[in-house]
């Protein structure tokens, strides 16, 4: 059964999953017009690749401990720590441990991106959850 995604007003629960983190799934909390909130669950070694946003990108590690690198840095983040990263601007990451995190998205680019693409431009199309990335013509 899906998690149902959040009401406008209600609180969301982000506490860390304890005990339940190893059977806890990837979640999307919220998604609108101009912002995508999910629940990233990760096991220890799993990484995502190098990939870009066209929007702005927040990363709060909610639990557990995880790398996640940067075109600057490669930073080592800890339950509460958080990461911007900008627009286009290339990031991986790798779960340390068991790891929980929040991510963040500005959707109001990719809505530009896929009116893009309706319009026959070349755009740049990264899934992150699955590790894809492609640049290809629309």
């Amino acid at each position: 059964m899906a998690t149902p995604r959040a009401i406008p007003g209600n609180l969301i629960d982000v506490r860390p999953l304890g005990p339940g983190l190893r059977s806890a799934r990837s979640v999307t909390l919220v998604r609108t017009d101009h912002l995508e909130v999910v629940r990233l669950v990760l096991p220890a070694g799993k990484r995502i690749p190098e990939h870009r946003e066209p929007g702005e990108v927040t990363v709060q590690c909610l639990e557990g401990a995880l790398k996640l690198g940067t075109d600057a840095a490669v930073q080592t983040m800890h339950g509460a720590d958080l990461l911007f990263a900008l627009p286009g601007q290339t990031h991986w990451l790798e779960a340390l441990d068991g790891t929980a995190l929040r991510r963040s998205t500005d959707c109001r680019q990719r809505r530009v991106t896929r009116e893009s693409r309706s319009a026959g431009g070349r755009v740049f199309v990264s899934d992150a959850l699955s590790g894809r990335q492609s640049s290809r013509r629309a």
